[in-house]
């Protein structure tokens, strides 16, 4: 897939350059670029509903209609971020830890290729002191009562400068270029994250993974209000999270609590917004 006409060519992805940089056997060998989409996620779940093999990757310049979680929009400026998607076709214990493996690779690939060190805010934001920098959307589907594929949709702001959007963006943003004061490259940034994707996906189920996505969380010990799809909201502290990528919340009434990132909507009780 290309249509480069609609980028100067300096601001396009370069893929000779991004395949030269991975590691990897199964995550990217299938590499699906476009200059401009409405979403990386519509095109990969066309690709996976032809039979796409795991580990196709679908990345674009721009998005003109990217998505986030609970429907937001995500916004998606040509040549200036990550914006991918990746096809897999997991058992239902990889399934069930992919909210773990794909913000914990987010956040392995910053770090191989960056000084930064960026937490993980429960579920699938990516930050830096508490301002986003990336963010996760994961969608399932099923036949016959076992997975047939999954979609990991990841965007990671490389170059993006959030105020423009000010209007559009609902919290505090940031971008490896502000943290760093200058530009960067996205082609290794790009690599590291399949690279490590593949890697921590293997890891699935492992103390490794595991221990290394507590370590990133900023969540845990915070005061927080879970607000459900029902539209209950419940006060209370993270305590912990279970092997599943489930929180625990220890309520106002000293009961405690399990849910799962599909159920609910998390902020920092401090936080307005």
């Amino acid at each position: 897939m290309t249509n480069h006409d609609l980028l100067p060519p300096d601001q396009r992805l370069d893929l000779d350059r991004v395949r030269s940089l991975l590691t990897t056997s199964e995550v990217g060998p299938n590499l699906h670029y476009l200059v401009q989409t409405t979403s990386t996620m519509d095109d990969a779940r066309r690709l996976a509903e032809s039979g796409a093999p795991h580990g196709t990757v679908v990345v674009a310049d721009e998005q003109t209609a990217g998505r986030g979680t609970k429907g937001r929009i995500w916004v998606s400026p040509p040549g200036q971020s990550i914006h991918t998607t990746l096809v897999v076709r997991p058992e239902i214990e990889q399934l069930k830890r992919l909210s773990i493996v794909s913000p914990v690779a987010a956040t392995d690939a910053v770090r191989a290729t960056t000084p930064l060190e960026p937490t993980i805010k429960w579920p699938n934001d990516i930050q830096m002191e508490h301002r986003k920098m990336g963010g996760i959307l994961i969608e399932a589907e099923w036949r016959d009562g076992r997975p047939s594929y999954a979609l990991i949709g990841i965007g990671l702001n490389v170059n993006f400068d959030p105020a423009p959007w000010a209007t559009q963006i609902d919290r505090p943003a940031t971008s490896l270029m502000i943290e760093l004061d200058a530009r960067q490259q996205r082609e290794p940034v790009f690599a590291a994250l399949l690279n490590a994707f593949e890697n921590r996906y293997n890891q699935a189920g492992t103390p490794d993974l595991h221990d290394a996505w507590v370590s990133r969380l900023n969540t845990l010990n915070q005061e927080v209000t879970v607000t459900l799809t029902t539209g209950e909201a419940i006060q209370g502290t993270a305590v912990g999270v279970d092997d599943a990528g489930a929180l625990i919340v220890k309520t106002e009434t000293g009961e405690q609590r399990t849910f799962i990132a599909g159920e609910v909507t998390l902020r920092e009780a401090t936080d307005p917004s």
